[in-house]
């Protein structure tokens, strides 16, 4: 995604501001940037459905009101999470205080033009998780995450019943017993904070969470047997009423998924929607012993994190010294050694293996990759691009280098600059105001 007129192309045929449509772009470093090309083609799609009904153009006043229409109905999330980028997946761009003051940016910037329905953050713990957490620290680093936020936003002089909404949650779940509990913990933590230390209302201390179910779960060997694990992760989400729900392909740890491997990871959802009578019920482990003691039990150790977070300066002081990464690791390293010495059994694996898979002929699989050919079309797309508006994005970026320079609003000035500029050139104007990231040894 490189220009507007990719983004463009994407969304050619959906309607980004019809309530039947959400978009979740999982973008984290450059995604103040990807973030603009994409209300921009929402405003365009605006302005284009006027035209084919009016015959013309719009005055600016008409104009102006069909931006404010796109805007305050365009639905969705962008990732954006900084934090969760340096503590677990390393896509980091940016130096982190810029990171998180162009965050900020977005949601002030959100609540001026009333964008209501699109998450201006998904503060992230599944790649906290995939990079080894166990579900304690999944969920604990994720919600002291969410704190750090609101404290930034606070400090931004924003309201907060003006920001909360605009929050939303991301987590893995994988086999562990933790994980059946891990929205309600969440929201449980959640809603007392908002309530008790920032006096929220009751909206805001309603936490949104998304599920996808666990990719390190996701096995070569026997891959037909990731189907059922990832079935009984979605399971549980739906138990433990996730707001939505993305459930893994199985082929997915060896490729990008397959047309059919997709439309079974879909069957997975719907035939637990459709067909299965008890998740047809709301809270249907309410009250179960085992849920009720995991629950409290799960919220004690999160706490207890907390405090060990908060002793080393909060999170972004816990971030300085590498505590969350090295927390990670041995949590990964943990987990790849039960796995390898048995204790942790894993069927198909290292446990019940296959006795004829040696003999077995491997199966063809589909893989999904990007032709030469493609990648030179697209490289020559982008340069077009940038030679038919060498002008005006050069005086988009000087001003977008005098605002962040001058402490004004980037991402207002970046929408505009988004219009007649690549993503090459934005990063590369951030890298000189902004600093390029470096982390911490």
């Amino acid at each position: 995604m490189a220009t507007l007129e990719d983004m463009k192309a994407l969304y050619d045929g959906f309607d980004l501001v019809a309530p039947i449509t959400s978009v979740s772009m999982t973008i984290n470093g450059p995604a103040p940037t990807i973030l603009a090309f994409f209300l921009n083609t929402a405003i365009d799609q605006q302005t284009e459905k006027f035209r084919a009904a009016e015959g013309r153009d719009p005055s600016p006043e008409e104009a102006a009101e069909l931006r404010a229409q796109a805007l305050e109905n365009v639905r969705g999330t962008v990732q954006a999470d900084i934090l969760k980028e340096d503590q677990g997946q390393n896509t980091c761009l940016f130096s982190t205080e810029f990171s998180l003051r162009m965050m900020a940016d977005i949601q002030e910037w959100f609540i001026q033009q009333r964008v209501r329905n699109f998450y201006s953050v998904s503060i992230s713990g599944y790649h906290i998780a995939e990079a080894g957490a166990n579900p304690i620290s999944q969920l604990a680093f994720t919600l002291a995450n969410g704190f750090t936020y609101v404290e930034a936003y606070l400090a931004r002089g924003m309201k907060v019943d003006d920001f909360a909404p605009n929050l939303s949650f991301f987590f893995s779940n994988g086999m562990d017993p933790e994980y059946s509990v891990l929205g309600r913990v969440a929201r449980r933590i959640w809603a007392v904070a908002m309530k008790e230390k920032y006096g929220a209302n009751e909206r805001s201390q309603k936490l949104k969470y998304h599920v996808q179910t666990s990719g390190r779960s996701l096995h070569a060997q026997e891959m037909d047997f990731n189907d059922i694990r990832t079935t009984l992760q979605a399971l549980i989400a739906i138990y433990d009423n996730c707001n939505s729900l993305h459930t893994n392909a199985y082929d997915e740890a060896v490729t990008t998924p397959t047309e059919d491997s997709v439309r079974r990871a879909l069957a997975i959802q719907l035939i637990i929607n459709r067909e299965w009578g008890l998740a047809m019920n709301e809270n249907p482990l309410q009250g179960s012993f085992i849920i009720d003691e995991l629950t409290d039990l799960v919220e004690e150790a999160v706490l207890q994190e907390f405090e060990r977070i908060s002793e080393r300066g909060g999170v972004l002081g816990a971030m300085e010294t590498g505590y969350q990464r090295g927390r990670i690791q041995d949590e990964s390293m943990l987990y790849e050694q039960r796995k390898h010495d048995g204790t942790l059994p894993i069927i198909g694996v290292n446990t019940f293996r296959n006795p004829h898979a040696d003999a077995a002929e491997p199966g063809a699989i589909e893989l999904a990759r990007g032709t030469g050919a493609e990648k030179q079309s697209q490289l020559a797309r982008v340069r077009d691009f940038q030679d038919r508006h060498q002008e005006p994005a050069h005086a988009a970026l000087s001003a977008l280098k005098k605002t962040a320079m001058e402490g004004g609003n980037v991402f207002a000035v970046l929408m505009d600059a988004a219009r007649v500029c690549s993503l090459q050139q934005v990063t590369d104007a951030f890298f000189e105001v902004g600093g390029q990231y470096r982390r911490n040894v």
